[in-house]
């Protein structure tokens, strides 16, 4: 997440092959929200708190949240033509709008794994204790993020994928490989934004803010940790996938509603490793904005 003087945030468009400046749904209001003491106490006391983001949903799920719908796609750009065709009822149908056939077409090599979401990523090799971005290294432990030393425990010191989804970008997230799930379970807590510019003010947020998390047992990558992590104005977590069934590569496995939100990915020591593009742009501080389906890992 390379950023400027006036807090502008960096990525780089693996399909464009250059560095792109995001555009930020409420920008000022993040800023200021993180940025200044008094935002940051209603942050902590308010905003990030399940009450709100239940009301916000609420409205993003009724019938007079449907005018927001035209002047977000224009303000943002949405290319719907990638889209399934409405009529959107709702803001949040919207909001979760699945892409049409074929728009995302999933690599089927066994030793490449896809895209599991349509992000901005992050790739490690390993979280090492000393790192420092995006947020300590301490704080990116397996067990930091999973909640449970026991179950954390065969993914210490194995690759991470971080897939950040902003607002504007496609809200549903898939199954990076064929499998079983072993294990599901939540952890609670706080709804912060997962907006960079937040992750920089409050660093513990991808491991205090309300998570979802399934082991799985894959065919071609090992045992994953897959990780989705609310944020501020995330009305729900939707498993649309039943969490005791087997899975496919590029199956759906559940939506966000409302909100910027991020999934994480976890493997065992050796399995698998980001891509080297991931990797070269982690280095230098800055995400790497990936289709869903493109491959993001290889097999070791």
């Amino acid at each position: 997440m390379t950023f400027d003087k006036t807090n502008s945030i960096y990525y780089w468009n693996r399909r464009t092959a250059r560095v792109e400046k995001e555009q930020v749904y409420g920008d000022r209001v993040i800023q200021w929200i993180y940025g200044t003491t008094p935002g940051q106490i209603l942050a902590d006391r308010v905003l990030s708190k399940a009450f709100l983001s239940r009301i916000y949903g609420m409205y993003q799920s009724s019938g007079l949240s449907k005018r927001k719908i035209q002047p977000f796609i224009q303000e943002f750009k949405i290319p719907m033509e990638d889209f399934q065709p409405g009529p959107y009822p709702t803001f949040n149908d919207f909001f979760i709008r699945p892409f049409r056939a074929g728009a995302r077409p999933v690599t089927h090599l066994q030793n490449e794994m896809p895209a599991f979401a349509e992000a901005r990523y992050l790739g490690f090799e390993k979280i090492t204790a000393d790192q420092k971005f995006p947020v300590k290294g301490s704080q990116m432990s397996a067990s930091a993020l999973m909640g449970n030393e026991k179950l954390a425990k065969p993914f210490q010191g194995g690759p991470l994928l971080l897939a950040r989804l902003c607002p504007t970008d496609y809200h549903r997230f898939h199954f990076p490989d064929t499998g079983t799930p072993q294990e599901s379970y939540a952890v609670h807590g706080d709804l912060h934004s997962v907006n960079p510019l937040a992750l920089r003010a409050k660093g513990d947020i991808l491991m205090s803010n309300e998570r979802n998390i399934s082991i799985l047992e894959t065919q071609n990558f090992g045992k994953l940790a897959y990780i989705e992590v609310g944020a501020t104005c995330v009305g729900k977590i939707v498993q649309s996938h039943p969490q005791k069934d087997p899975f496919v590569r590029g199956d759906e496995k559940g939506y966000f509603l409302f909100g910027g939100s991020t999934v994480i990915v976890l493997g065992e020591p050796g399995a698998w490793k980001p891509d080297a593009d991931l990797l070269e742009q982690t280095s230098l501080k800055r995400e790497t904005l990936v289709r869903l389906g493109e491959c993001v890992a290889s097999k070791s």
